[in-house]
Formats: C-alpha cells, structure tokens, sequence
C-alpha cells in the first residue's frame, strides 16, 4: 500500500498494522483514540508538530 498525506491513521493501522511503531516513533501516541482513527495522516501531523511529509517517506520506505 502506498501512504500519502491523505491516508487516515485507521486505515494505515487496518491494513498495515506493523507501521504503528513509525506514528508512535513520530509522536503520535493517541493511536488507539476513536477520533484518531478518522484523520488523515496530514491532519494527525498537524495536531502533533510532525511533518507529514517526513513521515509520509517514512511509511513508504519500511
């Protein structure tokens, strides 16, 4: 699966559930949070300080 800015976290975490240690590596820590589940990978970044394009590559590459 390829993951871009608008990937939302619940579907990262459904179908590649391996790449929660790179959010939880980013700073993402709410994961298991319900509103979590429908942002997008740009949103959840936003909200954290992170750039999503750092982690964008990041989940691409692994």
């Amino acid at each position: 699966m390829e993951f871009n800015k608008d990937t939302l976290i619940g579907e990262i975490l459904e179908k590649a559930p391996e790449k929660a240690d790179i959010l939880l590596e980013a700073g993402m820590h709410c994961l298991g949070c319900l509103a979590s589940q429908m942002e997008t990978l740009e949103e959840a970044c936003k909200v954290h300080g992170i750039d999503v394009e750092e982690v964008v590559k990041k989940l691409n590459e692994d």
